[in-house]
């Protein structure tokens, strides 16, 4: 009993009537900068791959999540067209000639660089696209889930814009579950990661 005492203090467990059970544990999603450096040569690996996918004339959709913002430093095509709600992905895309850059208007979360909202939604309904290439906080068999629901609901819309939707997660969110699942893994065609999941 003093040993669950201490683990009790030390808010390892919680005490419960004959016993004692593990608290929930919420992993803290870093703000964009940060998650920058997170396994950033498995996001590199990971973006190279997903714009080999990128050819000439198509039509696509960026995310906001680190590991498509590797996928955009590497598109290396004319005359392709790319729909994004992330500032950081327009200013990289930019740089790049031959690509024309649709910036999705909305709300901007600032912390993790996103622009979200009706407005966002709304416009990406007249958007038909070739892929979209998406991110996770956690990917497991209950489907694709994120942090924020209001970017949840605009990585919902995307996909359901897209001919081809593209997951991009490196291993660590491989079996993870966050707060808000916005995709079942049918709706996925292809997964880009660095390790295989089990």
């Amino acid at each position: 009993r003093r040993d669950l005492v201490k683990l009790e203090e030390q808010k390892l467990i919680i005490r419960t009537r004959g016993g004692a059970i593990l608290p929930s544990s919420h992993t803290q999603i870093k703000d964009y900068q940060n998650r920058l450096q997170t396994v950033s040569y498995e996001k590199e690996l990971i973006g190279k791959k997903a714009a080999s996918l990128i050819r000439e004339g198509d039509r696509i959709i960026l995310d906001a999540s680190t590991t498509v913002q590797a996928c955009a430093e590497f598109i290396d095509v004319k005359n392709a067209a790319i729909i994004t709600n992330s500032i950081n992905q327009a200013d990289i895309l930019s740089t790049k000639p031959g690509i024309h850059i649709h910036l999705l208007g909305g709300e901007l979360q600032k912390e993790h660089r996103f622009l979200y909202g009706s407005s966002v939604v709304e416009k990406l309904s007249k958007y038909q696209v070739d892929k979209v290439f998406i991110g996770v906080v956690g990917i497991s068999e209950r489907g694709l889930s994120i942090a924020h629901e209001e970017d949840g609901m605009v990585k919902r819309k995307m996909i359901s814009q897209a001919n081809q939707v593209i997951a991009l997660a490196d291993h660590s969110k491989l079996g993870v579950t966050d707060f808000f699942l916005y995709a079942d893994l049918h709706e996925i065609d292809l997964l880009i990661t660095d390790k295989e999941p089990d």
